[in-house]
């Protein structure tokens, strides 16, 4: 049954709509004031008030703001005596679903009361489709980050996997991608890069030597000094790299980004002699990063050189071959003990 609530400090109003309304059916109960509302309102769940807005006390539009805020799924239409179209303006927008002024009709207030009703169920509807809705978009949203994330997760395990190829040809280069890998996310973080660039800035350094699988094995592996020819070989290997990725669909130009991590801003690189602009960022701190740990780690044609001489090349070539912004967070990370190659 439907619980209406009727509120007006008139007697004979009071009595005349609840028995009008009971005839339809409607299970009316009565307020002469704001007071007894608010009272009646604690205690019972009511479909709809009908509220008068002169009364003494607190006005009925006081009244309906407090119903709107505490019991939202209560429908309300104002009864007044009051013929004024700011204030009927003023009660719409609080919430009030009809105006009707005294006197009135019993049909009027047979159709008010249909017409509320049939609003508030409605919007009642709304929201739970509306709550239904957000649910299966947040229940759906949170499958495609796991989905996402797996997909993620099984490209890192198929670079790692790649990577790994490259390790095992050359024992001496062990590590390494890996390592220039960290160096480059910790130079990416501390420039504020995003966490989808510094992401793909990582697989790409992890597999940025992958190249190198065409470089014949007893080159990478020789000791002493390496003639130019053999050189030669060495540096076609961000293009090999290159050639191997770029039919691979990434969310990161990772074969891009390989192709160029032996490009200098001056166009003193290799491949292809690009400078400045021309690079990518992800590639300008991934060059920098091969540096300081192919400089500081062991090489078959020499000794490590050590960190500091590693850290020494990217400075005084600072601006000339490498970014000057990430050679100062490079140094940076080094000299504030942020990072550090404590494998080496």
């Amino acid at each position: 049954m439907t619980n209406v609530l009727i509120v007006d400090d008139e007697d004979t109003v009071r009595s005349m709509v609840s028995e009008m309304l009971e005839l339809k059916g409607y299970k009316c109960i009565s307020a002469a004031n704001a007071l007894e509302a608010r009272e009646l309102l604690n205690k019972n769940t009511f479909e709809l008030i009908l509220c008068d807005i002169n009364m003494p006390g607190e006005s009925g539009l006081d009244l309906i703001r407090y119903s709107v805020a505490q019991y939202p799924e209560t429908a309300a239409v104002m009864l007044s005596g009051v013929d004024d179209p700011m204030i009927a303006e003023e009660a719409l927008k609080i919430g009030v679903y009809d105006y009707i002024i005294k006197p009135f009709e019993m049909n009027e207030i047979l159709i008010s009361t249909a017409n509320a009703l049939r609003r508030r169920q409605l919007e009642i509807d709304n929201k739970a489709y509306s709550g239904s809705l957000e649910k299966m978009v947040a229940e759906r949203t949170l499958e495609i980050q796991k989905t996402v994330k797996k997909l993620r997760n099984a490209l890192e395990s198929s670079i790692n996997a790649i990577a790994l190829t490259v390790e095992i040809r050359d024992s001496y280069t062990a590590g390494h991608q890996q390592r220039v890998a960290r160096l480059a996310d910790a130079i990416a973080l501390k420039m504020g890069l995003s966490e989808d660039q510094v992401d793909g800035l990582h697989l790409a350094g992890v597999i940025h030597d992958l190249g190198k699988i065409g470089v014949p094995a007893e080159i990478l592996s020789k000791p002493g000094r390496i003639s130019e020819i053999e050189f030669g070989l060495i540096k076609t290997h961000p293009q090999v790299g290159y050639n191997i990725l770029k039919g691979m669909e990434f969310p990161w130009p990772i074969a891009k980004i390989v192709l160029q991590h032996h490009e200098r801003i001056n166009g003193s690189g290799y491949p292809f002699g690009i400078s400045s602009d021309e690079i990518l960022l992800e590639a300008k701190i991934l060059g920098v990063a091969d540096v300081v740990e192919a400089m500081a780690s062991h090489r078959p044609y020499r000794a490590s050189l050590g960190i500091d001489k590693a850290l020494e090349e990217i400075s005084s070539k600072r601006g000339i071959l490498y970014d000057a912004d990430i050679v100062d967070i490079c140094l940076g990370l080094f000299h504030d003990n942020i990072f550090a190659f404590e494998e080496l």
